[in-house]
């Protein structure tokens, strides 16, 4: 009788020899790997980590009469209810924090007002579904649409005037919009402001060009926000990490641009590591292929850059 497995074992063979002799694709037998595999590394915990460790709002039963919240949005009424009207113009003001009461609802039930005095002298109350006793237990009271004049006070003071390295080329202005800087390269902080409802402090900072830009971030160690502190910047000058690259190349670094027969290393510093990666074996040498966001690819052989697209 005629084996069964005869056929499936003649196509197997065929195809692996096909693609053994068969020149670099780049998608048909590759593996593809993430962004993982460029480098890896162990994260140890550095002073950068745990700098702003303890800049974080205070607690509901640490408040007092006059505790300053400064407001991010106009948006800011939906939270007020009944006590604020749809013409009520808020974001940008700063409001003081007046008192904390237990009231009952219409239902019987018991809530927390918390009532908060706006420049101009109007009241408006934050009504929160819980009695008092839950609310005063909360490890973390956020009012939407504010930031702690607290918190900000608390990053400026450790921040201003402090000699940094910037540690991305995503600058951003006043409004949060990206505008093209420099990574790598030393700052100086000009002071911390309040920044938006999701990133609390905007570092403003001059790089020794004279060019000033912000950045928003959040408090804390990494890990616990994608744009924390030690994300973005660096007590030391990260060229010193690297003494085997020329200036020349690292000219190409800190503005974010690659060159021909920059190695994989080099690449990863200017452009960030990428979003997927093909490898493979031709003839002769091997082959990657970095794909980045918007059609971006390099091309390297033997770990050298031979093309890419930007």
């Amino acid at each position: 009788m005629k084996p069964l497995n005869r056929l499936p074992l003649f196509i197997t063979a065929t195809l692996l020899s096909i693609a053994l002799h068969s020149c670099f694709t780049g998608v048909e037998y590759t593996p593809k790997v993430s962004e993982r595999d460029v480098r890896r590394e162990n994260i140890v915990s550095t002073p950068e980590d745990t700098f702003l460790a303890n800049v974080a709002d205070s607690p509901l039963p640490e408040w007092k009469p006059g505790k300053r919240f400064f407001v991010t949005d106009d948006k800011i009424r939906l939270i007020f209810g009944a006590t604020a009207t749809p013409y009520d113009s808020l974001g940008g003001s700063t409001i003081e924090f007046l008192d904390v009461h237990e009231s009952p609802s219409i239902v019987g039930t018991s809530v927390t007002d918390l009532t908060f005095v706006a420049p101009d002298g109007r009241r408006f109350v934050y009504r929160i579904n819980r009695p008092l006793a839950s609310v005063m237990n909360q490890e973390n009271l956020h009012v939407p649409f504010t930031i702690q004049e607290s918190l900000v006070n608390s990053a400026d003071s450790l921040l201003r005037g402090k000699k940094l390295y910037v540690m991305t080329r995503t600058w951003r202005d006043d409004a949060d919009n990206s505008v093209s800087g420099r990574q790598f390269v030393e700052i100086r902080v000009d002071s911390v402001t309040p920044g938006n409802d999701i990133y609390p402090i905007k570092v403003s900072f001059t790089d020794l060009l004279g060019n000033s830009a912000r950045i928003f971030l959040h408090p804390g160690p990494r890990g616990h926000t994608p744009r924390s502190f030690p994300v973005f910047f660096s007590f030391t000058d990260p060229r010193l990490k690297y003494p085997a690259i020329s200036d020349a190349v690292w000219e190409n670094i800190i503005n974010g641009r690659v060159a021909l027969e920059m190695t994989r290393e080099e690449c990863r510093l200017a452009l960030g590591a990428p979003r997927e990666v093909d490898r493979g074996a031709d003839n002769s040498y091997l082959r990657e292929v970095w794909l980045y966001e918007n059609g971006i690819y390099l091309v390297f052989e033997d770990g050298l850059l031979k093309r890419f697209r930007r």
